[in-house]
């Protein structure tokens, strides 16, 4: 079915397939420079409808997709007739592809660093079979470039991958550009007051874990009472979507203690949130790449309780302690502490290692090379 793909005329259009929201600004920066003639098409999936809505507005042609019939008759062909497509994520229908010499297929991946390991670096790939191995390489080989912020995630896709890092292109992520902007930050401050003017003039502590994926989310009885103890500070809970359930159980412990001083403001995004934060606690999320960015960050905690169970599966970055800007935080009792003590962070070796790169010019340099120079 796929081979049916080769008989359609290649075109000059580009393809986005996004499965994350955070990159409109450089997708409608794409469609606004595209030369004439050419047009943008952007592949979205469900979670994401949101953001394909406000590419709409803007004048972009979208497409939900999900894999099966409808999408190997009617998008497929779309993919294949393209001369560029950006991906933001792994996608297994690339494997099966007949990569035509006219097309390029670009890695534009949904964070600035990795904590977490994926791909053959996850120790549950060795595990699995080799049909399925055989799969997942073909999907990797599939990217001709990977637009990364800095040689340290370029050595983590080609250690991931098992692709050449020839195939890395230090250009910086364009979704960070919007954090070296006053602009984007005063107006993400003020989308938050509007909705929580409490955290005004106040230490915001913003607790954003990441989602564990196949993996219970069973964060200490005593978590909130160690995120409360800066009797001064609003705490913030931000959890992925996915962890509704456990949002709920949070807000109703937070409830039952009386407690007026934990928010869960799910109508705000986490950029957002970032842009009034003081204190950000986290634990294997890339949201760490971004704050650490922010003109307004203070300090950052890693809280890791499950630590020694997230080595094993799906596997941290091995040289995780040489460059993590705080030390890991794996009971609650340090973790109160460390808001206590509220020591300011330094970013610089971190950034020098996973955003040396990002600079406020990625959207323009990915512009350049991939949309201008052709």
């Amino acid at each position: 079915m796929i081979s049916l793909c080769l008989y359609f005329k290649q075109k000059n259009n580009v393809v986005y397939i996004m499965s994350f929201d955070n990159n409109l600004r450089l997708i409608k920066r794409m469609a606004s420079e595209l030369p004439s003639g050419q047009s943008l098409i952007v592949l979205y999936e469900p979670d994401t409808e949101a953001g394909a809505t406000d590419l709409e507005a803007f004048g972009i042609t979208t497409y939900q997709f999900e894999e099966g019939l409808s999408f190997a008759f009617k998008l497929l062909p779309i993919i294949m007739s393209s001369r560029l497509v950006f991906c933001d994520n792994y996608y297994p229908f690339l494997g099966g592809l007949v990569h035509s010499s006219g097309l390029k297929i670009i890695q534009l991946w949904h964070a600035n660093g990795a904590i977490k390991k994926f791909g053959w670096a996850d120790p549950m790939t060795a595990k699995r079979s080799k049909s399925d191995q055989h799969r997942f390489q073909s999907v990797y080989n599939q990217f001709d470039e990977y637009v990364v912020a800095s040689k340290t995630m370029g050595r983590v896709f080609e250690n991931s991958y098992h692709v050449p890092f020839e195939r890395m292109q230090m250009l910086g992520y364009p979704r960070s550009d919007r954090f070296f902007k006053a602009d984007w930050q005063t107006h993400a401050q003020s989308r938050v007051y509007v909705v929580a003017p409490e955290l005004k003039d106040k230490r915001v502590i913003l607790y954003a874990p990441t989602y564990r994926d196949g993996l219970a989310f069973t964060p200490p009885a005593d978590l909130l009472e160690a995120i409360t103890v800066d009797p001064a500070a609003e705490v913030v809970v931000k959890l992925h979507p996915l962890l509704k359930n456990k949002e709920a159980e949070l807000a109703a412990e937070n409830l039952k203690s009386g407690s007026n001083r934990i928010h869960f403001y799910n109508q705000l995004s986490t950029s957002d949130l970032l842009s009034v934060t003081n204190t950000l606690i986290t634990d294997y999320s890339s949201v760490a790449f971004d704050y650490s960015l922010l003109p307004n960050a203070h300090s950052m905690l890693f809280f890791m309780f499950d630590l020694a169970e997230y080595q094993k599966n799906p596997g941290i970055q091995s040289d995780l302690l040489n460059w993590l800007p705080s030390k890991p935080i794996l009971t609650s009792a340090e973790l109160a502490a460390a808001i206590k003590q509220n020591a300011k962070t330094d970013f610089t070796n971190f950034n020098q290692h996973w955003n040396t790169y990002n600079d406020g010019q990625a959207t323009k340099r990915v512009i350049d090379r991939y949309i201008e120079n052709r």
